[in-house]
């Protein structure tokens, strides 16, 4: 049975200065503007604010995933690098003025963590590492810090470990700097404002040839899969025994759709094993003339309801934790009928 304050805490939890990389959120994440530019990038590059998703089922299915990898590989002495293409501001109020726009974290995280307080068994085993990671960060009891993949990433590793984030959002890199300078942990992690796509190449193949890469960027506009798949492409050749992760949104977009079966068509070009895993926690339909209202007295719109795991090289641990944690997250988060899972391996170890 899970409870709260049932999962492990830190002894001392670290207590961030928070850096707002959102200071308008009063307004749609649409019209907000950035604050500067970048000559030479599409504009809609920066539209796109993490602080709005924070804690969202997504994030649930990307850090689980994250988490479960991470474990994986830190259980052996020799360093790992870890790389993030698209790592976002690190760390977010789920009380934020942004968060509380969007409500997105209600069902995700505070749904998941609300529902198991009332059923009568624990979670899977990898949504319990998601959730003692969750607690070193709300030692209250109170879940209003969402760590980021970065914080995640940092968590879990060890000193001899490097993490390289990339961000080109101007104010989320900021902030991401602002937040990893607090960690005081030096070199081993790096904060680099460039394009995650283009900047992953230097460190490649990392020199204890044991690496993971996330890439996780917003795909607001339709180059983000083309430029995914390429990217890995292009990793494969220069690491080939790297463990990539991929997460995407699961949208009515062609683009979207064709995302995994080119990663699984590249994955087997080069004889690597694959995973993929989905979760879906409603209909992914236009709110009705009957949904609840925004404050604006509109119908408010449905959100995303649906997003996809792609991982290359994965731990050959990773398909059993989520044959159990993928069904518990549909049972803590689905919210109709349509709520469901997938998960798919090919390949061979």
């Amino acid at each position: 049975m899970f409870r709260r304050g049932a999962t492990k805490r830190c002894e001392s939890p670290r207590l961030y200065k928070f850096r707002d990389p959102c200071p308008g959120a009063a307004l749609p994440a649409q019209t907000r503007g950035c604050g500067d530019n970048a000559s030479g990038y599409h504009s809609r590059m920066f539209s796109y604010r993490h602080a709005y998703h924070a804690g969202n089922h997504a994030d649930v299915l990307k850090h689980t995933v994250l988490i479960a990898i991470l474990k994986h590989l830190c259980a052996k002495e020799t360093e790992v690098l870890a790389v993030d293409t698209h790592a976002g501001a690190g760390l977010y109020r789920l009380d934020s003025a942004a968060a509380q726009t969007s409500g997105e974290s209600s069902e995700g995280l505070l749904a998941l963590v609300a529902r198991l307080v009332q059923r009568q068994r624990a979670p899977a085993p990898a949504l319990r590492d998601y959730l003692d990671v969750l607690a070193s960060f709300n030692p209250d009891d109170v879940y209003k810090v969402y760590p980021g993949s970065p914080f995640v990433m940092q968590h879990l590793m060890r000193r001899n470990d490097k993490i390289k984030l990339f961000e080109w959002h101007p104010s989320d890199a900021r902030a991401l700097a602002g937040h990893v300078d607090q960690l005081r942990v030096g070199r081993q992690v790096a904060v680099l404002r460039e394009d995650g796509f283009v900047g992953l190449r230097k460190f490649l193949p990392p020199p204890a040839r044991r690496g993971l890469v996330l890439m996780d960027p917003s795909y607001e506009i339709k180059t983000d899969y083309a430029r995914v798949s390429e990217c890995i492409q292009d990793c494969l050749k220069r690491f080939s025994t790297g463990t990539y992760a991929v997460w995407y949104p699961i949208i009515p977009r062609m683009e979207a759709h064709d995302l995994p079966r080119r990663l699984k068509t590249l994955s087997l070009q080069s004889q690597k094993p694959w995973l993929h895993a989905t979760l879906t926690i409603k209909s992914g339909q236009q709110a009705s003339a009957g949904a609840a209202l925004g404050s604006d007295g509109k119908p408010k719109r449905p959100g995303l309801a649906a997003s996809g795991m792609f991982v290359i090289n994965p731990p050959y641990t990773l398909n059993e934790q989520l044959k159990a944690a993928l069904p518990d997250m549909v049972d803590l988060m689905g919210q109709d009928k349509h709520a469901t899972h997938s998960l798919e391996v090919g390949g061979t170890h």
